[in-house]
């Protein structure tokens, strides 16, 4: 008899193919400002105005500050906002230097990585079915980056650490969610990722021309809706279920680099991504949720 997927758990799915929607234009959006300033300023500027609009989120009525403010879990909340600025500004400085399509296919480990994180310290099931799935989307990612012609050095590198760092933020997002809802988990993953970006500014700093506003804002929009999503979505379903479904991230990634950056399509990318949408059906119709 088919196994019938809970409602709950169809809802986490659908929110993080959309919160990886957005993900992917707010990489397309970083890619492009970072070819024009440094990583690191570009990122500082974005946390800032990210962490202002959830601040005067939180000042909507007497006490809500407060509220949101209120965490069961100080240290993981803290740690989930210095290991998101690390990973991020390891992946945007990657999509400089060997693209959106290839820095994405490395950073897909990660659900792999979080899959097995979520065993160990989250106590979650791991059924065949996932282990499956999560196998067939690495397929798809291993044929896409051809590893056999693919140059390792230490710019490649960056985007598989980014990926372990991300792995663990994920685990931690789950932790998280069993006590604090998802405003309070957003409010804190930006409010130290800005605090941690701020510390070094004056090594750096550089202003954004008015000309580059407008593209600030969209890459901040992108950015506050995709992880909002991202974070909502892990208040519905297990890490060790959603992970498969992460692999969108990388298709609609490739997609926007094709489109917007001229990187290549190749037989690799449509033969990969193929495998890696497919590994996403295969849990979402076989698996016991």
């Amino acid at each position: 008899m088919p196994l019938i997927m809970s409602t709950a758990s169809k809802k986490g799915i659908i929110t993080l193919i959309i919160a990886t929607f957005f993900l992917a234009l707010m990489d397309g959006m970083s890619r492009y400002m970072a070819e024009l300033y440094d990583v690191l300023n570009i990122n500082m500027f974005r946390f800032w105005i990210i962490g202002s609009f959830v601040i005067l989120v939180s000042l909507r009525g007497r006490g809500v500050l407060r509220s949101i403010l209120k965490t069961k879990q100080p240290v993981a909340q803290i740690s989930r906002g210095l290991l998101f600025i690390s990973s991020l500004l390891m992946a945007i400085y990657s999509y400089t230097q060997v693209g959106l399509i290839v820095t994405h296919a490395l950073m897909a480990v990660f659900p792999l990585l979080t899959v097995l994180l979520s065993r160990l310290f989250l106590g979650e099931e791991i059924t065949r079915i996932k282990v499956v799935a999560v196998g067939v989307g690495f397929l798809g990612v291993t044929i896409i980056i051809n590893p056999i012609n693919l140059e390792f050095s230490l710019v490649s590198v960056l985007p598989l650490i980014s990926a372990v760092t991300f792995a663990i933020y994920a685990v931690l997002t789950r932790k998280v969610a069993s006590t604090d809802n998802t405003e309070t988990s957003f409010f804190w993953v930006s409010l130290v990722s800005a605090i941690a970006i701020t510390i070094p500014s004056p090594l750096f700093y550089k202003p954004i021309q008015f000309s580059d506003l407008y593209f600030l804002i969209l890459l901040c929009t992108f950015s506050l809706v995709g992880h909002f999503l991202l974070t909502n979505a892990y208040r519905h379903a297990e890490a060790s279920v959603l992970q498969p479904f992460s692999y969108f991230h990388l298709f609609f990634a490739s997609i926007v680099g094709i489109i917007f950056f001229q990187d290549p399509l190749t037989i690799s990318t449509v033969a990969g991504g193929g495998l890696i949408v497919f590994g996403g059906i295969l849990i979402s119709r076989k698996s016991k949720l």
